[in-house]
């Protein structure tokens, strides 16, 4: 039976507050309508949320894994699906190609392009390298491997590129100003490649991205503090519900009921917050999360509830099988996590 109450969870528990994701999702369809938003579902991989974000008008969505894929394509959210990694299995590459959903796959070398012929794969973007060191061809590489998908009997829908490395910056003029720079080197990769698409960015870039013809931000919709500290126009709507296990009067610490097992800590520690007064989290462990209040706030005491905010949103959800939907303190919904593995 579904709790009714937060106060009813057990925990650790992923709770996304419903009227700041509402509040997350307007935001982003009024900033980029329709096709200039291709929510990436890597940050909530959870096909209901999808459906919300289908809701507000995007229509296509970014997806990192096949799994993701398959999810959607099985949940009637198949109109319009981007692999945005490169994939060389062959297996995996064959379901997509079986999909009832339109598949487009990135590729950036011979042997990509390859498998996704030998796949079945009809449709393909060409992943050009912007500056992050991680996938993507050379901009001038582009072109040639373009023409070869089209020889092959692929059709090139255009060009894709990450500008990762500066999504996160803090200082927004700096942010801008790089942006530009990447996307610079995706123009000159497309005007070699051709196509409709100019696919780049994330929540970081969201608005300063004047360049590609659709932004792939996922993490706008549940948000995390690495982002928040962006001062973007998102609200934080994903906390872990953790209740306190232990409390040590004398060294002003205490110890809740999480750890490196359910929180994603690759962008540095989360952020606490006891009975709506910030703390400070001292560390983490793979099962605990040691804190202690601001200065001047009591500690807690021994089964007090706790909220822990991530990060980083991503590798948080997919530590979890399901989010409750709250408002307020009661319990609306529980939503899967069923776009989790690969």
């Amino acid at each position: 039976m579904t709790p009714s109450r937060i106060d009813e969870l057990q925990t650790p528990a992923l709770v996304v507050d419903t009227t700041a994701l509402d509040h997350n999702l307007a935001v982003m369809a009024a900033a980029l309508p329709g096709p200039r938003c291709r929510p990436h579902v890597k940050a909530h991989k959870t096909t209901e949320l999808a459906k919300r974000q289908r809701d507000v008008g995007h229509h296509a969505f970014t997806c990192a894994t096949p799994r993701e894929l398959i999810g959607m394509a099985g949940a009637d959210l198949g109109e319009d699906l981007l692999l945005a990694n490169e994939v060389v299995d062959g297996e995996r590459l064959r379901a997509l190609a079986d999909l009832d959903a339109r598949v487009t796959v990135t590729v950036d070398s011979d042997a990509t392009l390859d498998a996704a012929v030998r796949a079945g794969l009809r449709e393909c973007l060409i992943d050009v390298n912007v500056g992050m060191p991680r996938c993507g061809c050379l901009p001038e590489d582009a072109g040639r491997l373009a023409d070869q998908a089209r020889a092959a009997g692929l059709q090139v829908r255009g060009v894709m590129g990450y500008e990762g490395h500066v999504v996160g910056l803090t200082d927004r003029a700096e942010r801008t100003r790089m942006t530009a720079e990447c996307m610079e080197m995706l123009v000159t990769a497309h005007s070699d490649v051709g196509g409709e698409i100019v696919s780049a960015g994330g929540t970081g870039t969201f608005d300063c991205n004047a360049t590609a013809t659709e932004i792939q931000a996922g993490s706008y919709a549940l948000m995390d503090s690495a982002y928040d500290a962006l001062d973007l126009p998102f609200r934080p709507a994903l906390s872990l519900l953790t209740t306190v296990v232990s409390v040590h009067a004398r060294d002003g610490f205490a110890v809740a009921d999480c750890g490196l097992k359910a929180l994603g800590m690759d962008h540095g520690n989360p952020s606490a917050t006891i009975a709506s007064a910030p703390g400070t989290v001292w560390f983490c462990s793979d099962e605990h999360l040691t804190f202690g209040p601001s200065e001047g706030e009591p500690l807690p005491t021994v089964g007090d509830r706790v909220r822990i905010w991530p990060a980083h949103v991503d590798p948080t959800v997919a530590y979890h099988e399901r989010m409750f939907v709250v408002s307020g303190d009661e319990v609306l919904d529980v939503w899967l996590v069923d776009l989790r593995a690969w």
